[in-house]
């Protein structure tokens, strides 16, 4: 398979970046060896490996659901740098 200077143009096109003739040369010739590793890649067997969902040998990650007492609100503006009417203050963004 090979790959197109029209292909990189397009790809340039895609990310919005401009290419010169010489990258768009070179680049061909890097993604063409890319696709090349990748499909050596497929032709490992892999059938007598487990899936693997993660990394490290996590079972359940999950807490209980339930219903917690929130905060109150003078102790949550306590550490606000400026409160208005029990809201925080901010500057105005326009």
């Amino acid at each position: 398979m090979g790959i197109k200077k029209e292909d990189i143009e397009y790809l340039g096109n895609l990310a919005r970046i401009g290419l010169t003739d010489e990258e768009k040369e070179r680049f061909a010739k890097e993604l063409e060896k890319i696709i090349y590793y990748v499909s050596q890649l497929s032709e490992v067997s892999t059938e007598k490996i487990p899936p693997v969902w993660h990394v490290l040998p996590v079972t359940n990650v999950f807490r209980e659901d339930g219903v917690e007492k929130s905060s109150c609100s003078e102790e949550i503006l306590s550490g606000a740098p400026d409160e208005s009417d029990g809201f925080f203050k901010v500057p105005r963004i326009i």
